[in-house]
């Protein structure tokens, strides 16, 4: 079982930064592939970055790529997601999740369904 609580988020203007948290409980949190994903309101949810259990792969949606940067620190259980030139379409609920992957260092999925956790979110608003 993995909870995770994500922290970070909020109201901030066209070309600003944030950089999100989400921690992590449990101790096997070194064995688990972690992503973003986002819903803004009447749209579905949809990926923004991922990264591998060991740090070794990263993957960033189209629309984000070169602006987020997705990292991790295993010893502190926790993953991170710094935005900059954010824009007001940026605008969404943002969550994190686990994807158990023991196996692999360098495995990762952008596919929401392949996520067993999820945080209960945090609201990021980009004003224009």
């Amino acid at each position: 079982q993995v909870q995770l609580v994500e922290s970070g988020g909020g109201l901030v203007q066209a070309g600003g930064s944030l950089r999100l948290s989400c921690a992590a409980s449990g101790r096997t949190f070194s064995s688990y592939a972690m992503g973003w994903f986002r819903q803004a309101p009447g749209k579905e949810r949809e990926f923004v970055a991922v990264i591998s259990r060991s740090s070794t792969s990263t993957y960033y949606a189209a629309s984000v790529k070169g602006r987020f940067t997705i990292s991790r620190d295993n010893a502190k259980n926790t993953v991170y997601l710094q935005m900059i030139g954010l824009k007001p379409e940026d605008t969404a609920v943002y969550y994190c999740a686990a994807d158990y992957s023991p196996w692999s260092g360098t495995y990762y999925s952008i596919l929401h369904g392949q996520y067993e956790y999820w945080g209960q979110g945090t609201q990021v608003t980009v004003s224009s």
